[in-house]
């Protein structure tokens, strides 16, 4: 069985409003369950992809941050 992953979660949330996406990611991360992180990379993914070379450097230097405290 091959599943999309990403369509799945563009299908999810294509309707879904500012407060149910911060709910989910939320929910995702506070649940610990390893079976959310693909679901949290397509956002992830969605992010970067929007997100201008200035905004991309930000976001690798807070993940830098957050690994090395």
């Amino acid at each position: 069985m091959n599943i999309d992953i990403r369509k799945s979660i563009y299908n999810n949330f294509k309707d879904s409003n500012e407060q149910e996406i911060t709910k989910a990611i939320n929910d995702a991360i506070s649940e610990n369950d390893e079976i959310t992180l693909p679901g949290l990379g397509v956002f992830f993914e969605l992010l970067w992809k929007q997100s201008s070379d200035d905004e991309q450097n930000n976001i690798i230097n807070k993940i830098k941050g957050a690994i090395t405290k």
